[in-house]
């Protein structure tokens, strides 16, 4: 199955959106863990979405940089 770069940005974008919104769920709800295990745990499964969220935007970025034909010419 061929992806063509524009549906890659718009697939990165709707990723890195999803994994932001579980980082930003995680590191908001810190304050409510009592154990403090739990809180470590919870801030390195944020940092997990963040660091995913961050690949999915590099991907989308190199994919928008495709199609405007910085790498070689368009086909």
């Amino acid at each position: 199955m061929k992806i063509s770069a524009q549906v890659a940005i718009w697939m990165c974008a709707a990723f890195a959106l999803v994994c932001l919104g579980f980082a930003f769920t995680g590191f908001t709800s810190l304050g409510a863990l009592a154990s403090e295990a739990e809180r470590d745990a919870s801030l390195g499964y944020a940092w997990f979405w963040t660091f995913l969220a961050m690949v999915a935007a590099a991907f989308g970025i190199l994919s928008w940089l495709i199609t405007k034909g910085k790498f070689g010419p368009v086909e």
